[in-house]
C-alpha cells in the first residue's frame, strides 16, 4: 500500500500556484485587476488562490487546466478519450473523488493512471500515495469533465444538467399563466440551467447558441468555429421556464409570444465579460431563441490577425487611406464583414479625424469613435441617421449595412461631398457587389464615381498547428483544385486535421479568405455599360484580383486551413 510515488510536483506548493498565475496572466486570461480582487479575498477567507480564482469565475475551467498542464510538464486528456469502464481493481471513495475532483482511470503493471484537476496539490498526491497499490501517474483534466467522470462511473450516471434538472419542476406551466411562468424562471435549478448552458458556450469557445423547441424535446446547439455541434439538451417539460428565464435576463415581455423580439445580456462567465445578443422568434412548438456571444476581451482589431497576407494588405491599405469614396465588405450573414469594419476604422480612428458609425445593432464600442444604434421602431433608420450624420461634420462614416436604395444614395451622396464611407453588403462576391447596387436603382455614373474597392471574405477554420498531419497531394488533387497554379515548382504538401486534448477537432479558431476588387477605368467603363457579374470579375482578375477560392488554396498550401474547409464556404467544385 506504501509504493514508493512516482510523480513529484516540481517545486514547493507555493512556487507552483505562482507559477500557473503567470501562465494565466502570460496567456492573457487573468486580467491583473481580477488577481488584486482575488488576492484581497484570499486574506480575508483564506484557502488556495487558484480555488478562489476558479469559484469567482475570474478563470475559467479550461484555462486553469492548460495553465496546469503547461507548468507542471502534464499532458491535458479529455474525458471522451477514456475507457468506458472504471479500472477494476483500484477502488478510491466517491466522496474523496468528488471532494477532491480527481478520479483513477486506468491501471497498468507499472502504475495508475489518475485524472486530476490540481496535480499540483501535495496533499491530494500524498493521500494517493496511501490509498493505492502502485505509483500514480498524473494526468489534468477539466473539473467539470471529472465530476461528470464520477457521477457515470461510480454514481448515478447523472451529468451535470442531469443533476441540475432532478430538482427543477416544469410540469404544469401554462404558457397564459404569465406569473407562473416568471415564479418558474426564476427558480434556483432553471437559473443554474441557463448558467449552465451559457458557461458551456463559453468552454466550447462558441459564437452562438441555438435553443430551439420541437414537439417532444428542447434542443441546444452551439455553434463553434462556424459549425453547430448538438449540445445537451434539458428535458422537454422545462421548455417555457428556460426560455422564460433567457427573455427575464434579456428585458424582454415574456407575455409576449406572437411576435419576434430582440435583447441583450451583459454578465461575466468565466472571467470575461460578455455581451450576449439575443433573438426570439415564434415558431410551431414554442419559442426560438439564439444568443450570439460577443467576448469584448477576445476581439483583436488587427488584420493580420484576420488573416490579410503580406501581398494583400498594402493594397487594401491604401484604398483605405484615399480621403473619401466608398470601401464595400461583402459575404453571407457571419463571415466576420464587422470585424474587418471595426478593424479599419480603429487603423483610422486618430485624434484629427472625426469617425461617425450607425449600426443595428452596436456591437462593440471603440473609444473615440461615435456609434449610433438604429432604432427602426421609432423611425431612426440607416436613411435618417445618415441624413442626421451629415450635418455632424464627419470625415469618415461607416454604415451598418445598405439595405435600401435610400441608404445607397444617401451613402453616395456622402462619398460624393467628401467623406470616407464605409459599409457592408450581403451577396456572394466582390463583382456581385456592383451588380447588386445597380439592380437597386443605384445610378451607374455614381457608382462608377464613388466605389473605390469592394472586398469579400469568408471565414474558414483554422488548424491547429501542432497536430496538423502533412500529406503529399495526389496527382488528381493537384489537377482538380488547380494547385500548380500557385505552386509550379516542387513537391506539393497539403494538411489534414487531428484532434488533440486542446482541439478535439483538429481546428481552432477561424481565419478569413478573401477577394479584393479595386475599382480602376476599365472596370468603370465595363460598369457603365451594364456587364455582367462573370464579365466584371474577368476583367478585374486580369487586373491582379485572386480570387476568394485562390486565397483559400493558398492558405491551404501554407498549413493554415485545409482543402475541404475551402470548398465548404466557396462555391468553387
Amino acid at each position: 500500500m506504501n509504493a514508493v510515488h512516482a510523480y513529484v510536483a516540481p517545486g514547493t506548493p507555493r512556487d507552483l500556484e505562482a507559477g500557473i498565475v503567470e501562465a494565466l496572466q502570460a496567456r492573457g486570461r487573468l486580467r491583473d485587476a481580477d488577481l488584486a480582487r482575488a488576492e484581497r479575498l484570499q486574506q480575508e477567507t483564506g484557502g488556495p488562490l487558484l480555488e478562489l480564482l476558479g469559484r469567482l469565475g475570474l478563470v475559467s475551467e479550461r484555462d486553469h487546466a492548460e495553465a496546469v498542464a503547461s507548468v507542471l510538464g502534464l499532458p491535458l486528456v479529455p474525458t471522451k478519450d477514456l475507457p468506458d469502464l472504471p479500472p477494476e481493481n483500484v477502488a478510491l471513495s466517491p466522496k474523496f473523488m468528488r471532494q477532491f475532483h480527481l478520479c483513477p482511470v486506468r491501471e497498468t503493471d507499472a502504475a495508475v493512471d489518475v485524472l486530476m484537476a490540481d496535480p499540483q496539490d501535495a496533499y491530494q498526491l500524498d493521500a494517493l500515495r496511501l490509498a493505492l497499490p502502485r505509483p500514480i501517474a498524473p494526468f489534468v483534466g477539466l473539473r467539470s469533465e471529472i465530476d461528470a467522470l464520477i457521477e457515470r462511473w461510480h454514481g448515478q450516471g447523472r451529468s451535470a444538467m442531469g443533476a441540475i434538472v432532478d430538482n427543477a419542476e416544469g410540469e404544469g406551466a401554462e404558457m397564459d399563466d404569465v406569473e407562473h411562468l416568471r415564479d418558474l424562471a426564476s427558480e434556483a435549478p432553471v437559473i443554474r440551467l441557463v448558467n449552465l448552458i451559457i458557461q458551456r458556450a463559453v468552454e466550447l469557445r462558441a459564437s452562438d447558441i441555438h435553443i430551439e423547441p420541437f414537439e417532444n424535446q428542447l434542443k441546444v446547439r452551439y455553434r463553434v468555429d462556424g459549425v453547430l455541434h448538438e449540445g445537451e439538451s434539458p428535458p422537454a417539460n422545462l421548455t417555457a421556464a428556460v426560455i422564460s428565464r433567457i427573455k427575464i435576463m434579456a428585458k424582454l415581455n415574456i407575455a409576449e409570444r406572437r411576435l419576434p423580439q430582440d435583447g441583450r445580456i451583459q454578465l461575466r462567465v468565466q472571467g470575461r465579460e460578455l455581451d450576449l445578443r439575443v433573438s426570439t422568434v415564434p415558431t410551431s412548438h414554442g419559442e426560438s431563441v439564439v444568443m450570439r456571444l460577443l467576448d469584448r476581451e477576445s476581439v483583436v482589431l488587427s488584420f493580420e490577425k484576420l488573416g490579410f497576407t503580406n501581398e494583400f494588405l498594402p493594397q487594401f491599405q491604401k484604398v483605405l487611406d484615399q480621403p473619401h469614396g466608398i470601401l464595400l465588405v461583402t459575404g453571407p450573414t457571419g463571415s466576420g464583414k464587422t470585424t474587418t469594419l471595426y478593424t479599419a476604422l480603429s487603423k483610422l480612428n486618430t485624434p484629427d479625424v472625426k469617425i461617425i458609425t450607425v449600426e443595428d445593432p452596436v456591437e462593440y464600442q471603440i473609444e473615440g469613435i461615435n456609434q449610433i444604434q438604429a432604432k427602426p421602431q421609432i423611425g431612426l433608420d440607416f436613411a435618417h441617421a445618415l441624413r442626421s450624420i451629415v450635418r455632424q461634420d464627419p470625415d469618415i462614416i461607416m454604415i451598418g449595412e445598405m439595405r435600401d436604395l435610400e441608404t445607397a444614395r444617401i451613402a453616395i451622396q456622402s462619398a460624393l461631398t467628401g467623406h470616407l464611407v464605409l459599409s457592408t453588403l450581403h451577396t456572394n462576391n466582390a463583382a456581385g457587389g456592383i451588380t447588386r447596387l445597380l439592380d437597386m436603382g443605384v445610378e451607374d455614373y455614381l457608382l462608377t464615381s464613388t466605389i473605390n474597392g469592394i472586398l469579400a471574405q469568408r471565414l474558414v477554420r483554422r488548424l491547429e498547428p501542432t497536430h496538423a498531419e502533412r500529406y503529399a497531394a495526389s496527382p488528381e488533387e493537384i489537377e482538380k483544385f488547380g494547385l500548380r497554379k500557385l505552386q509550379p515548382e516542387g513537391e506539393i504538401v497539403l494538411f489534414r486535421p487531428r484532434g488533440s486534448a486542446l482541439a478535439p477537432s483538429g481546428y481552432v479558431g477561424r481565419t478569413t479568405i478573401m477577394e479584393f476588387l479595386v475599382m480602376n477605368d476599365e472596370l468603370r467603363r465595363a460598369v457603365m455599360r451594364h456587364a455582367g457579374m462573370g464579365e466584371i470579375e474577368e476583367i478585374a482578375r486580369r487586373c491582379g484580383m485572386r480570387t476568394m477560392y485562390e486565397d483559400g488554396i493558398a492558405k491551404a498550401l501554407a498549413g493554415l486551413t485545409t482543402i475541404e474547409e475551402v470548398l465548404r464556404v466557396t462555391e468553387e467544385t
